[in-house]
């Protein structure tokens, strides 16, 4: 198989497989959005998930946002509030998220929003380093759930905007703290 298959060639496909290998439970696409030695530091501003602080390699990485994580939620769809230029080999990419998902054990759904800060090594073009920073996370229960996939399977994915996100939200009272940072995700 040609090498250049096998990785991605701009900052778009990379994102793209990132979310294949996560929101689909894909772990084989995690080699072609991470470097062998690359980083993941989780930056937690809520306490209504866990993750560890520091993933050390691919082979660490997948196990934190693919294994593990599928193991626990299901139905999966995150979204990247901003998209690259086509063919765009960044050196760094910086966007906000919203992610909407289901737990298995329970039934609830989960909806929570934060900011990527993505960094590229050149060749072969993949991440060498994320830092995910989870701003909240709210859980709402399973009578919920028309609601919320409604409103997600409406939206373009995985490349959408905040505006979109915030005008088609339902109006339930748990998405309240979602909806707040993403009208004002810094703070304004």
């Amino acid at each position: 198989m040609p090498t250049d298959s096998l990785f991605p060639a701009c900052t778009e496909s990379v994102l793209r497989d990132y979310f294949h290998a996560k929101d689909e439970n894909r772990p084989h696409y995690m080699a072609r959005a991470f470097a062998p030695d690359a980083v993941l530091k989780m930056a937690l501003r809520t306490q209504a998930i866990a993750f560890p602080p520091e993933s050390h390699g691919l082979a660490a990485i997948t196990d934190t946002l693919v294994r593990k994580f599928g193991q626990t939620y299901d139905n999966v769809y995150t979204f990247f509030l901003s998209r690259p230029d086509a063919d765009a080999r960044l050196p760094d990419y910086q966007c906000d998220w919203l992610v909407g998902m289901t737990e298995k054990a329970t039934g609830n759904v989960r909806v929570g929003c934060g900011r990527y800060d993505w960094v590229f090594q050149p060749d072969p073009y993949r991440a060498k380093r994320l830092t995910i920073t989870i701003e909240t996370m709210v859980t709402l229960p399973p009578g919920d759930t028309a609601a919320v996939f409604g409103w997600l399977l409406a939206l373009d994915y995985p490349w959408t905007s905040a505006a979109r996100v915030v005008a088609g939200a339902p109006p339930l009272e748990g998405l309240a703290p979602v909806v707040h940072y993403l009208l004002h995700p810094h703070g304004v």
